[in-house]
């Protein structure tokens, strides 16, 4: 088998801890539905990542069906994508343990989002939280996946991946494994603090105010976008006068990213302009579209059972794709079985 006889397909997923926020729908949601009927679409919950740090089991179970509700409410439909929760499909553990004996302990040491989270705690975070970027590998290339959309931060994962599928085609003498690209894009790959532009936006964050959750109605919206950071200076005539003015810099891009443009069109609307008109202009366009994605999902929490449904249904289809594939690994790797 060579890379070119590959179904194209697009693999993803979204932990559920702490709840979705703006930086979710603009650098995955919104880009995952956009990719519905390029190719084959497969998304994920991924409780087991959500694990590697101790989590409430209520507030698992309860994130988890709000992340497949945000898919539902931005308008991801189960009969054109697969959508389940990783948990429900065990070949993604499975596949875990044979890459956790390809993967060498130099490129896990390498990992910059391991370093963040554990800090100077590294010795007593778990061995899932170290590991984990092997589970990330198994979630890719357990679907064949083709193509990963991502964010910046997330591109060394893709590439431990493409690590992982070269070695252990190299070592067992086979292309098996397909050479995953990731797929960075769009005008807010990376959503900002909005209190902090040289912050994340973060479900952890200290402030709600930092953030806009995909819970929030409308009025919340517009009030969080209008007492966002700024500095004194009116929007430049051109993008980059926008260096060095990182909360004016992420406000642009929330705008490009929610009317499909791209910055430089914001900034030839808005050449000049005061925050006091460009504030309230972005609340009115994300209160339109961010608003109705809110009372869908409101919508979606209140029927949990349906999301049971349909996250079961993706999981039948999830390991229809993925058990063949897991069974020809072992048969690769020699393990046997009954």
């Amino acid at each position: 088998m060579t890379d070119n006889t590959f179904t194209p397909r697009v693999f993803s997923g979204i932990k559920p801890s702490g709840g979705l926020q703006l930086g979710n729908y603009l650098g995955a949601i919104k880009r995952f539905v956009g990719m519905q009927g390029e190719m084959e679409t497969v998304y994920c919950v991924v409780d087991l990542h959500a694990i590697t740090v101790w989590q409430d089991p209520a507030e698992l179970a309860n994130g988890t069906r709000e992340v497949a509700a945000g898919y539902l409410a931005a308008g991801l439909d189960p009969t054109k994508s697969i959508l389940f929760n990783q948990s429900r499909v065990s070949a993604h553990a499975e596949l875990a343990w044979i890459f956790n004996c390809v993967a060498r302990v130099g490129w896990m040491n390498r990992m910059t989002q391991f370093k963040d989270k554990a800090g100077s705690n590294a010795e007593k975070a778990s061995l899932g939280l170290y590991a984990y970027p092997s589970l990330m590998a198994a979630d890719i290339l357990l679907y064949h996946a083709t193509h990963v959309p991502v964010g910046d931060d997330q591109k060394q994962h893709v590439e431990l991946t493409r690590n992982i599928a070269s070695k252990f085609n190299h070592d067992f003498k086979t292309d098996f494994f397909p050479m995953t690209e990731p797929v960075i894009e769009g005008s807010a790959t990376r959503i900002m603090n909005l209190r902090d532009g040289t912050q994340k936006m973060s479900k952890s964050g200290e402030s709600d105010m930092e953030r806009i959750n995909m819970l929030d109605d409308a009025d919340t919206i517009a009030k969080k976008l209008k007492k966002a950071k700024t500095d004194p200076e009116p929007l430049p005539e051109t993008v980059d006068g926008l260096a060095n003015r990182p909360e004016a810099r992420n406000l642009v891009d929330i705008y490009a990213a929610l009317a499909d443009i791209t910055p430089e069109e914001v900034i030839a609307q808005y050449s000049g302009a005061g925050w006091g008109t460009f504030k309230p202009a972005l609340a009115d366009l994300a209160v339109s579209k961010l608003a109705p994605i809110s009372v869908a999902m409101k919508q979606h929490m209140d029927d949990p059972a349906e999301i049971d449904r349909i996250l079961a249904n993706g999981a039948e289809k999830a390991r229809e794709i993925a058990d063949p594939i897991l069974n020809k690994t072992y048969d690769i790797v020699g393990l046997l079985r009954s």
